[in-house]
């Protein structure tokens, strides 16, 4: 099942996007197995978790110093690499059965890239010993939207149209993962669940200043729902 929902993910192709699962960065990739590298890094991610999985995380999209070069939404490539593990975060988190493979070239970020928000993510789960396991991270726009004058290296929102692609990721999923609860990260990506019809409890984005917020609203959540058993 995994297998297909990659697969299927990989096919998408549009200007001013790229896909970590079907592109070569030519500027920022260190060779040109970056989309298989990515690939296997997502089905491994989900390999472990479709089936234990309760909840779905949902932010907006993915960035590009998250899943561009990580191939998993809300994580970094330097995550995987052991470079945060001084915050208590480790590659084993992610996926076991494989090991972690960087896929930017090494003299852009020695450590690999970094995104703010995907540390601060895992590093609640770690801090509340929540199974990472139980959490599937993802992307109500599953895939990189960047501003094609600033390069790869920049991020922007969505369009409307691009949306509706990423809708139909996002039913797969739901359907393939078959969680108890969906929260989203952020107004626009509540704004997405809400307008598929799907329940979501929505909390602030950590990122521009909402850390904090987001910690303590994801804390009420822990306290009132199925992660507490």
């Amino acid at each position: 099942m995994p297998e297909k929902f990659v697969a299927s993910l990989s096919s998408y192709r549009a200007s001013g996007v790229f896909n970590p699962w079907r592109d070569i960065d030519l500027q920022h990739d260190l060779d040109d197995q970056g989309p298989e590298v990515r690939r296997r890094q997502l089905l491994n991610y989900l390999q472990e978790r479709i089936g234990v999985a309760d909840t779905l995380l949902c932010a907006e999209a993915i960035g590009y110093q998250g899943g561009h070069f990580s191939g998993i939404p809300m994580t970094s490539e330097r995550l995987l690499l052991g470079g945060l593990q001084h915050k208590n975060l480790y590659p084993e988190m992610v996926f076991q059965k494989i090991s972690p493979r960087r896929t930017s070239r090494e003299d852009l970020k020695a450590q690999g890239f970094t995104e703010p928000t995907a540390t601060i993510v895992w590093g609640f789960l770690a801090d509340q010993g929540i199974d990472p396991r139980r959490v599937i991270l993802w992307n109500a726009f599953p895939w990189h939207p960047y501003h094609p004058d600033k390069g790869l290296l920049s991020n922007r929102t969505p369009k409307d149209d691009e949306l509706v692609s990423g809708h139909k990721v996002l039913l797969q999923l739901l359907k393939i993962g078959e969680f108890k609860q969906v929260v989203a990260v952020g107004e626009k990506s509540a704004l997405q669940l809400q307008q598929l019809g799907i329940t979501a409890t929505k909390v602030r984005h950590p990122a521009n200043g909402g850390a904090g917020k987001f910690r303590g609203q994801m804390l009420e959540l822990l306290r009132g729902t199925r992660w507490n058993t």
